[in-house]
């Protein structure tokens, strides 16, 4: 196998593997993105993406155009991420239907991981850089014990969702799918797959490239000038998102739509507190290969940029 194919096919799973924490709600794709090494050349390729580039088409070709896009790198990246969230959603739904203290228990764990791994990216814990980290965590927290908004499905405000989701989906630490859950569409965007509803899913696919190319200037830029500031606030965020995967909950409110029950508000309990069977041993363990598993990312990572 050449290099140059199996380098898109590492792509590929990568983005699959974002794909599949995309789709869960609490666990943030840019993460993913982050631990495997691919975070920076993502967020500049998607922000190279101008109108320059049809100029470099029609003054210098195909070719030219698509390597300043980056778009092998775009490609693979983002074929992973659309087939894995498409075949992945209703597995994980499944999942978190019927084994949701074991599968909260993984995310728990790949999480945690993630908090050392950009942590020790952080070069420079100064006053205001501690300060900034725990205004972030308690902002995290925070965001994970809202209530969710009643759901709509008015077009421009299914736009407007993509446009705040696909945010989130590259901010690692913030799950652009617990967003969709807080705005109340993501069992709209859910069904909307599961149907094949082309006419929502275009908008809100509409919303999500007119966010995601907007956002990613700025991320590109907080990167470049303030790039261990940025780490701490991701880092921050990261951990107080833990609330919203911690794998036992107790329901405090839920409405009904569509004779489906959705959590409008829950809180985290101790596995004894737990209103089911904890499955503590299980849960531990699921914990661990979450954990492992990160670990493992980080040496790939760390042995391909050798």
């Amino acid at each position: 196998m050449g290099n140059a194919l199996k380098k898109h096919i590492v792509l590929f799973l990568k983005g699959m593997a974002m794909g599949a924490a995309d789709v869960v709600p609490g666990v943030s794709g840019g993460t993913i993105a982050f631990i495997s090494g691919i975070y920076k050349e993502l967020i500049d390729s998607i922000s190279n993406i101008n109108l320059g580039l049809i100029v470099t088409l029609k003054k210098e070709g195909f070719k030219a155009f698509w390597q300043k896009a980056n778009a092998n790198f775009l490609v693979s990246i983002l074929a992973g991420i659309f087939i894995s969230a498409l075949s992945v959603m209703h597995l994980m739904h499944y999942l978190l239907e019927n084994h949701p203290v074991q599968i909260w228990s993984f995310f728990f764990g790949l999480v945690a991981a993630s908090i050392i791994f950009i942590g020790k990216q952080i070069t420079n814990w100064s006053p205001l850089a501690i300060l900034l980290f725990v205004i972030s965590a308690i902002g995290a927290f925070l965001i994970t014990k809202m209530n969710i908004i009643d759901s709509s499905e008015s077009l421009l405000y299914l736009f407007v969702c993509g446009a705040i989701a696909i945010c989130a989906m590259i901010l690692p630490g913030i799950s652009g799918s617990f967003i969709l859950v807080l705005l109340g569409a993501y069992s709209t965007i859910s069904t909307a797959v599961h149907n094949m509803e082309i006419k929502k899913l275009l908008v809100f696919f509409t919303g999500c490239i007119v966010g995601i190319l907007s956002f990613s200037r700025l991320l590109r830029w907080l990167f470049s000038k303030y790039e261990n500031t940025t780490l701490v606030i991701l880092t921050g965020f990261i951990l107080g998102s833990l609330n919203k995967i911690w794998p036992w909950k107790k329901t405090l409110q839920s409405i009904t739509i569509n004779e489906k029950v959705h959590i409008v508000k829950e809180a985290s309990v101790l596995p004894q507190n737990y209103n089911g069977e904890p499955f503590v041993f299980m849960a531990v363990l699921f914990m661990v290969i979450g954990f492992v598993l990160i670990l493992s990312l980080e040496k790939i990572a760390k042995r391909e940029n050798a």
